[in-house]
């Protein structure tokens, strides 16, 4: 072959070459920029150690390996990207994909509040079928109504008082009491009705206002009581349990933007994590009383019957101002155990 051949043979073996390589390096670019895309951020409100860290870490560890590179979920604690009421309006507009709220979900349709209502819950096997049973159904279609999706139900707790004015043990040892509580008319309204003087304020801001004698005491599940620290600006630890509170895995507008086979991901495992959280809780509730008390706190357990007499009128309010309240009452009362 004569040498300009050679030479002609090698220049479009160059070429195709260099066309290859520059193929490849556009595909690894578009890949790395869908990568981006995909991650998928989870905000939530819980400080280090609490239920509501443990259980999105989780998920995202399960995610995570299920996804195989496909996406990616990152988790963001301790407000990082809010409050709980700032982070509803993220999913709403888009900017972020998924949250973990809870009491809060009663400002967002008044479905929400049959979880306001005082010891409705008597254990987690009660709310497993409630779960099942009633917030699959209805409350799942009260939150696509206000273009939210839920994907999952994990747990905040059953809810305790401190304060640093005395012991709660009746209702009437409320009086007066500057009670923080998260955002959410009906639990507004049941402690008025026990004679508090409740205020809604973001759970980043509670610490401060405790110690700075801004409020006399706060509520929460125990995990967010130890986790967020409150124990060390509190005296009084009162088991109450006056309110159990779900936590909904939430996500907005961008879901749908997501590709199936991820949210397909996303709904599995943030179910499969239920069992999980349920359990976390049960086990966190058990030990945390002790650690509280040898950090100084003065526990005692309230009068559950005195404070169960003192709701009738809150139930009666909801009935009467929630449109289906008192059918959803009567479906939880019919799964209570027989």
């Amino acid at each position: 072959m004569p040498a300009n051949n050679n030479n002609e043979t090698s220049e479009i073996s160059m070429k195709i070459l260099k066309t290859a390589l520059l193929a490849s390096v556009l595909a690894l670019g578009v890949q790395a920029a869908q990568a981006a895309e995909t991650q998928i951020k989870f905000g939530h409100v819980g400080g280090p150690g609490s239920l509501f860290e443990k259980s999105v870490n989780e998920f995202a560890r399960i995610a995570n390996e299920k996804l195989e590179g496909k996406a990616e979920v990152i988790p963001f604690g301790s407000s990082q990207l809010g409050s709980d009421s700032q982070m509803l309006n993220k999913l709403k507009l888009g900017t972020l994909d998924l949250a973990l709220p809870s009491s809060v979900m009663s400002s967002v349709a008044p479905e929400f509040s049959v979880f306001e209502m005082p010891y409705l819950i008597e254990d987690r096997e009660h709310m497993k079928r409630v779960r099942n049973e009633l917030v699959r159904d209805v409350l799942y279609q009260a939150a696509e109504d206000k273009a939210y999706k839920i994907i999952g139900v994990w747990e905040n707790g059953f809810r305790q008082i401190t304060n640093n004015v005395r012991p709660i043990v009746v209702p009437a040892d409320l009086e007066g009491v500057k009670l923080r509580t998260p955002n959410g008319i009906w639990r507004v309204e049941m402690f008025k009705s026990y004679g508090a003087n409740p205020a809604p304020m973001a759970l980043s801001e509670a610490f401060v206002a405790l110690q700075t004698g801004a409020m006399d005491g706060q509520e929460n599940p125990l995990v967010q009581i130890y986790s967020q620290r409150f124990h060390e600006v509190q005296d009084y630890l009162s088991i109450t349990n006056h309110v159990y509170t779900p936590a909904y895995v939430l996500a907005g507008a961008r879901w749908n933007r997501l590709p199936e086979e991820v949210r397909n991901v996303l709904i599995e495992t943030a179910e499969e994590v239920e069992a999980f959280a349920l359990q976390q809780g049960e086990m966190l509730d058990n030990s945390l009383v002790e650690k509280m008390k040898a950090e100084g706190m003065q526990v005692n357990k309230a009068d559950q019957k005195a404070f169960v007499a003192g709701s009738d009128a809150i139930y009666a309010k909801f009935a009467d101002e929630v449109e289906g309240g008192k059918k959803m009452l009567d479906k939880v009362s019919q799964l209570r155990k027989q």
